[in-house]
């Protein structure tokens, strides 16, 4: 893509209402646009991003047999009263007229699909899940995309005739979690914490940063670790589990799962016939991921805002490659067409703009590796290529097994 045809648009200034640094980057970068409190749109820059989340999430939920599906944003009041959190939920969900709300959740709807699809033991177990639009009438919406009214999430729920294949299930998701954030870039803990409206207990996913909502305590020799909000240890403690130290830190949750039990399946009849005929209620465990949420929490950990610079992960970097020509347009051209040829995710800085404008606005960027083509790269033997830190001249015969 070329910068003189894209939505490449960068604000000086810091936009004066942002509360976070997710907010304040994303906004003055071009990724997003504020529409109001706690509802964002995705400009060109952003969706790249997002989507590049979206698909890695997708692919580690089929690698764990999860089929993927769409649900319905508007919900009936009659199908909510069946498990008695139509009323229990009024806070928080939006509505239109007395009849019908904005989904904040999906387990009413899942429930009614699979007990009219699913009767036999044979046809378990099952995982659903889909990527959907959230709303939530969140009353202290703040932190950019961390805490939104409006925003992009990941739920899968699964069904099971047993216990035991529950919590092989279980375990499951959480080895794919680790790996979707992995591969985004994010380290995470798995840190026991309350279950909220959805059931006793949940495990989250929580990253570590200082300018997270969230305390964590954890131990340094072993992975126990509790949220703050059900646990009874303090920094300096000894870990029960290990007899290690106890630490505390600000994180952020990018991601929970629940054992739900027959909490829904129970109070809306999903029952199947187990192998000796007799009916059963249906085993469910729910799995949350925020997708805006984890590109906001990317931000949070990777803007160095002392030098206004974003270095995305490769993975999740909205252009791979950023080529900065200065007055060398035709050595540039040439060299953008072979990378796009190549399949390499390119953003050439065409713009007849200074070279600190064009610099600025690629630190905003984020691309993990800049190429600069100039009187002095062609004079030094080539292009000027920047990647972790460490910058080198290369030729244009090299560049390739560079990248």
């Amino acid at each position: 893509m070329k910068a003189s045809k894209f939505l490449l648009k960068t604000q000086k200034e810091l936009p004066r209402d942002a509360d976070s640094v997710n907010a304040s980057f994303l906004v003055r970068a071009g990724y997003v646009q504020k529409q109001m409190a706690g509802v964002y749109a995705l400009l060109p820059l952003g969706f790249r991003v997002y989507q590049k989340i979206e698909n890695i999430v997708r692919e580690e939920m089929n690698r764990i047999d999860g089929q993927e599906l769409l649900m319905n944003v508007l919900q009936t009041k009659e199908l909510w009263q069946e498990t008695g959190r139509w009323d229990k939920v009024e806070e928080v969900m939006y509505r239109v007229g007395n009849d019908i709300g904005l989904a904040p959740t999906h387990e009413e709807q899942i429930t009614d699909i699979v007990r009219k699809k699913i009767s036999s033991y044979k046809d378990l177990p099952l995982s659903l899940y889909q990527i959907q639009v959230k709303f939530r009438n969140e009353p202290r919406a703040k932190s950019g995309l961390l805490r939104g009214r409006e925003f992009l999430m990941k739920d899968m729920y699964s069904f099971h005739a047993n216990e035991k294949d529950f919590k092989k299930y279980y375990k499951s998701v959480a080895e794919a979690y680790d790996k979707i954030f992995d591969r985004i870039g994010l380290e995470t803990k798995f840190v026991a914490a309350s279950g909220g409206m959805f059931s006793d207990y949940s495990d989250e996913f929580q990253v570590i940063c200082q300018t997270g909502e969230d305390t964590i305590y954890f131990c340094q020799n072993c992975d126990f670790a509790e949220n703050a909000e059900i646990s009874k240890i303090k920094a300096g403690d000894k870990c029960p589990k290990c007899n290690g130290t106890i630490k505390e830190e600000k994180a952020i949750e990018v991601g929970n799962i629940f054992p739900l039990g027959t909490k829904y399946s129970k109070s809306m009849g999903a029952k199947f016939l187990d192998a000796d005929g007799k009916e059963q209620n249906m085993i469910m465990g729910c799995y949350g991921l925020g997708l805006t949420r984890t590109l906001a929490t990317l931000v949070e950990v990777y803007y160095d805002q002392q030098n206004s610079k974003m270095i995305w992960p490769k993975s999740v970097a909205p252009f791979v490659v950023e080529i900065i020509s200065l007055n060398k347009n035709i050595e540039a051209e040439k060299l953008y067409e072979e990378l796009l040829d190549k399949n390499i995710e390119v953003l050439y800085d065409d713009r007849e703009i200074s070279a600190g404008e064009k610099f600025a606005d690629a630190d905003l960027v984020g691309a993990p590796i800049r190429i600069i083509i100039s009187e002095k790269s062609i004079a030094a033997g080539g292009i000027e290529i920047i990647h972790n830190s460490k910058t080198e001249i290369v030729s244009i015969s090299e560049i390739y097994t560079k990248l």
